[in-house]
């Protein structure tokens, strides 16, 4: 079957520019002369793991328990849990510690670390856990330049039943950026103050393994790695057009597409009507500090070209509105057409598989982890 050949609206996954895309950050990872332990939250599939490992079953970042179970099932064994966790979710956390040699937690928090400490006491496991440092971006984070954050590793590496791992970070921040140089230099600042917060923890007799950062645009840009251990990004495994837009890719590196087709056409308006909406694409907003009419998504026609000029406009929950530009041909009803979205992790969560094609034949199907 070829991509045309599918129904629509369907995620479509292109398998050479992935891999191609995980080789790259692989190479970027041993140069930088870190550990790669991807995000799998943009696909959330046992499949696409792997081949941001080059095959193999290596350590990887979760967003949710639902990812760490799947992944835990399929033989992965190494995992980080990287959204700080709280005690509605410890007995569940602990179920898929049971089932991995390493699993690691987040806290940010006193009262999180406490909560955390004695339900691992009573229930009898052993946890892993990192402190989460703010670098920046101000959503989650300890202030590595305040008392608590000190306060809070001592404590987690004098909890019994917590295996305190380290710092980690995420710098969010680098998604406001408009070129790689903007990232680069965002990525000195991750570097800086979360290899900066580890030193003044060993300095207070805290041990810390692992310095662990990462988020895709930073990553793409990074020069110097020089005091962390590891790294965490995972967008670069499909991208989408805001990392084209901001320079951390180029739109043919983008490897998730949804295939749609034209089902309403208006002339007078330059309009066509797709029966991609909302549902299938996200309503993120994309790249606006870059273009505040970038859109929607950008079109590609079936085979994956670019057709300049061509937006989408606005999304409805099962539709979407392109504006085709004068002089251009209004597509007719019925034609295929593919939107790179605006951020792939939304979108491909819309999805309940995506099909895998290499050169424009469908050669498999991938099943993403649901829920949380």
């Amino acid at each position: 079957m070829r991509i045309a050949d599918l129904p629509s609206p369907r995620a479509v996954v292109d398998l050479d520019r992935m891999e191609s895309n995980c080789r790259a950050m692989a190479a970027r990872a041993q140069w930088l002369g870190v550990r790669l332990r991807p995000h799998v939250k943009t696909h959330k599939t046992v499949e696409g793991a792997m081949v941001q490992h080059g095959g193999a079953l290596g350590p990887v970042t979760v967003s949710t328990l639902a990812e760490a179970r799947l992944l835990a099932d399929a033989g992965f064994s190494d995992v980080t849990y990287a959204v700080p966790i709280e005690p509605s979710k410890f007995a569940a956390a602990a179920d898929v510690a049971r089932r991995l040699e390493h699993l690691a937690l987040l806290v940010d928090h006193d009262d999180a670390a406490a909560a955390l400490g004695r339900f691992a006491a009573g229930a009898g496991v052993r946890l892993g856990v990192f402190v989460k440092v703010d670098c920046g971006g101000r959503r989650s984070g300890v202030d590595p330049n305040g008392v608590e954050g000190a306060r809070l590793a001592a404590r987690l590496s004098g909890a019994a039943n917590l295996d305190f791992r380290g710092v980690l970070t995420h710098a969010g921040q680098a998604y406001a950026c408009r070129t790689r140089e903007e990232a680069r230099a965002v990525a000195a600042v991750e570097r800086d103050v979360t290899v900066g917060f580890a030193r003044a923890l060993e300095s207070r007799g805290v041990r810390v393994g692992e310095v662990s950062v990462g988020s895709t645009p930073t990553m793409c840009a990074v020069d110097d790695l020089a005091g962390v251990t590891e790294i965490r990004p995972g967008n670069y495994a499909f991208f989408d057009a805001f990392q084209a837009a901001i320079g951390s890719c180029t739109l043919a590196d983008c490897a998730f597409t949804v295939l749609t087709r034209v089902v309403g056409s208006s002339p007078a308006r330059r309009e066509a009507v797709i029966d991609a909406g909302a549902l299938a694409l996200s309503k993120d907003p994309g790249p606006v500090h870059v273009d505040p009419a970038f859109g929607f998504g950008v079109v590609l026609d079936v085979e994956g070209n670019h057709v300049p000029g061509w937006r989408v406009a606005s999304l409805s929950q099962e539709h979407g509105v392109l504006r085709v530009p004068e002089g251009a041909t209004l597509p007719g009803i019925g034609a295929p057409l593919r939107i790179v979205p605006n951020h792939s992790c939304l979108a491909a969560a819309l999805h309940p598989s995506y099909a895998v094609a290499r050169g424009g034949d469908v050669v498999g199907e991938w099943r993403p982890a649901r829920g949380w």
